[in-house]
């Protein structure tokens, strides 16, 4: 793991004890890994960033975070398995560590929530940034084409490894580190709780997913009518096998029109962890936004 990811942080997030780290000085930047607590799929978190902190953190106080369920982050209190709630639990981290004018970045799913963050709680974003996310785009995605018949047992090294090159382009962005880390994950008690409930328990068909498809909804209409108002950019990548340019293009293309401030960035030869697979161009594309907007206080 690269060494700003080295040593773990706790905080206590509405009595969830949340994992995160931080690395760096200067304006807070905040990155939300994707996928979903009690996925069969990949075991996520924070160390989804572990190529992009240590580069991020030469220009900004760089924080990862575990979102809720997910790595070493309690799972949701009273079983509300829901994507409102991660959004609550996010807001929550931001205000447990008294962040302020917040640059928060979301990749998968974790787009969606920085959207939603930033809808919900403009007060707190200075801005926001997408990162292929299915979730939050127009369109119907093709995950569960693409991803399709994996090998089992589902969660094993082999299975998640078989799962990251499926969303890739190319694969040499798969470290034994991070590997590693969705093994762990996946192998954690509390994982396994979630993944029970969700599947075997019914709550992702019964639950997750119905609340999401509401919550997106009425995402779509807060843009369309309100915007995100604060400077958002879209960043795509252009060989995403799951989450297509179009649909890319498609929400650019909502966000854009009520948001002067939008941009959108495409990275070559890159699937949908495009942050990874072009670390370094990832990383100047968001420093040219963020540093583009000019000081706190200023026009923007």
């Amino acid at each position: 793991m690269a060494r700003a990811m080295n040593e773990a942080k706790f905080v206590d997030v509405d009595g969830v004890r949340t994992r995160y780290f931080v690395a760096g000085e200067g304006a807070p930047l905040v990155l939300f890994h994707g996928g979903n607590f009690g996925s069969q799929n990949l075991a996520e978190s924070a160390c989804d960033w572990e190529l992009n902190v240590q580069g991020l953190s030469r220009w900004y106080r760089v924080f990862a975070v575990d979102k809720l369920g997910q790595g070493y982050t309690d799972n949701p209190k009273d079983d509300d398995y829901s994507m409102a709630a991660v959004v609550r639990h996010a807001h929550g981290f931001l205000a447990a560590l008294g962040l302020e004018n917040v640059h928060v970045v979301g990749h998968s799913r974790g787009g969606y929530l920085v959207c939603r963050l930033t809808l919900d709680h403009p007060e707190r974003i200075r801005s926001c940034v997408v990162v292929d996310s299915n979730t939050l785009a127009p369109g119907v995605p093709r995950s569960e084409i693409v991803l399709a018949n994996p090998p089992e047992p589902r969660l094993s090294r082999e299975s998640q490894r078989w799962i990251i090159e499926r969303y890739s382009f190319a694969t040499g962005h798969i470290t034994e580190s991070w590997l590693d880390e969705v093994c762990a994950v996946a192998a954690l008690p509390k994982s396994r709780e979630a993944l029970e409930k969700m599947e075997a328990g019914g709550l992702r068909s019964s639950y997750f997913m119905p609340g999401l498809a509401r919550d997106k909804e009425d995402t779509f209409a807060r843009l369309r009518d309100q915007g995100t108002r604060r400077p958002t950019q879209v960043m795509w990548g252009y060989n995403d096998p799951t989450a297509s340019l179009a649909q890319g293009q498609a929400l650019f293309d909502v966000i854009a029109s009520t948001e002067r401030r939008a941009r959108m960035v495409v990275l070559n030869e890159a699937g949908h962890f495009s942050f990874r697979e072009q670390v370094e161009a990832f990383n100047h594309a968001l420093r040219g936004f963020i540093d583009g907007l000019g000081p706190v206080g200023g026009s923007y």
